[in-house]
């Protein structure tokens, strides 16, 4: 069910004024602090580390920020691959039919070498939501059956959580076109860039150190699910009935957590989430998503499944069915679960009223479920083993890894013990447990 969005600036009542207009001194006094916290909070640079970044064009000057503070950190050398839309897009339009299934093996085998030689990897987000959309979507699944074949090696450096890694927003005139429609482009990068530093915490006047309090109250949160040790979560709601078994030896994050290099980073700036990793054969019953998917260029809206034995064996989506319907085709695992992840109602980014359209805000804005691939590192005692050993303790296997919403301020979650005892974690989507 699609909701009614505001804008963050009708939301905070600074209609006219644009405090954070890029070019002017503020915009610029906070484009520095998204540098800075992506750099110490987000990756946490080591001294003589390499840093791999990837970045939209429009991004250039946050990736100016990040490179200039990465270098003040210690870095040795900084290098970023930017992506062209404009060039992307003229794939899909001209490209001949039988190209679909190439991908670019050579460049997914150099990050994923970058990245076994110890490179942090930071990731800036930004783009077009919409790029892809009224483009052929068959060509678009190939293509992206063929990237994410090509780049899984990489992905699993970075989902084994191996070195430390982090995803930052930059705000691009497309994507705020798609955010605030109706809205003068200008106004509308304005709004976004207010969002993006106002959920990002960075209005205060030292955010390295709210950051660290925030951390310590997901961390919090965490240990108690973790000393819990629950067998399953059961979400309530409107719509949903549905039980997620755990994997064998979970283990919850959230916030800042040590990388396998030693390097204690926060991956997502934001954050709002703790998570874990579901058993890939135990979630049942019926479940229906609380916010749109943007997925492609396409809005996949009112999604609502049924999983028996960890598979989603009926699905319906009342826009982008279609799109949903090749998703769950990617692999065996598309169909199973990867991640789960409890958000509290209250989050900044739910509070802002806006649908970012953006996988980095809207997972932190409600609980949610990824189809696909597990994170590993939300699991313990996992060194020497291999594949088959961590899939046979639940943990699911994919070329995907695709978030969406199924949190609300109707939705209750209780923690199942394996004994069969029920404790209450969230009602109507806030906490019952002390932070």
């Amino acid at each position: 069910m699609t909701e009614t969005f505001q804008p963050a600036g009708a939301a905070s009542g600074t209609h006219g004024a644009l405090p954070y207009a890029p070019g002017s001194a503020e915009f610029e006094t906070m484009l520095d602090k998204l540098g800075e916290v992506a750099v110490r909070t987000g990756l946490n640079v080591l001294p003589g580390q390499q840093v791999i970044i990837t970045a939209p064009l429009d991004a250039v000057p946050l990736v100016r920020r990040v490179t200039e503070h990465a270098y003040k950190a210690g870095a040795s050398l900084v290098t970023t691959f930017y992506a062209d839309e404009e060039t992307t897009l003229a794939r899909y339009r001209f490209a001949q039919e039988a190209t679909f299934d190439t991908a670019a093996d050579w460049l997914a085998k150099g990050m994923a070498e970058g990245f076994r030689a110890g490179a942090a990897r930071m990731a800036i987000t930004g783009s077009n939501p919409a790029l892809l959309a009224g483009q052929n979507a068959e060509h678009i699944s190939r293509a992206s059956k063929a990237a994410a074949r090509v780049n899984r090696p990489a992905m699993e450096i970075i989902t084994n959580f191996d070195v430390n890694w982090s995803i930052v927003a930059t705000a691009t005139p497309a994507w705020a076109r798609q955010v605030f429609p109706g809205v003068p482009e200008q106004e509308a990068v304005a709004r976004l860039w207010q969002a993006i530093f106002e959920v990002s915490r960075l209005t205060s006047p030292d955010p390295v150190a709210e950051w660290a309090e925030h951390n310590a109250i997901l961390h919090k949160r965490a240990a108690f699910l973790n000393n819990a040790n629950y067998a399953a979560l059961h979400f309530t709601g409107p719509g949903t009935d549905l039980t997620v078994g755990l994997a064998e030896g979970h283990d919850w994050a959230g916030g800042a957590e040590k990388a396998g290099n030693g390097v204690v980073c926060n991956p997502n700036i934001p954050t709002e989430e703790v998570f874990t990793t579901p058993h890939r054969l135990k979630v049942d019953g019926y479940v229906v998503s609380t916010k749109p998917l943007s997925h492609q260029g396409t809005l996949i809206d009112d999604i609502r499944v049924r999983f028996e034995g960890g598979t989603i064996v009926e699905m319906h989506a009342s826009k982008g069915q279609d799109v949903l319907a090749r998703v769950l085709d990617t692999d065996e695992g598309a169909r199973r679960l990867g991640e789960v992840a409890l958000v509290p109602h209250s989050s900044p980014i739910s509070r802002s009223g806006i649908l970012f359209q953006n996988t980095l805000f809207d997972e932190n804005a409600a609980s949610h479920l990824a189809l696909g691939q597990a994170y590993t590192k939300c699991m313990r005692d996992t060194d020497g083993q291999d594949t088959n050993a961590l899939a046979a303790r639940g943990a699911n296997s994919s070329m995907i890894h695709i978030d969406w919403m199924i949190g609300s301020g109707s939705i209750d979650v209780d923690g199942l013990a394996a004994d069969g005892g029920r404790v209450p974690l969230m009602r109507q989507g806030e906490w019952v447990i002390a932070a």
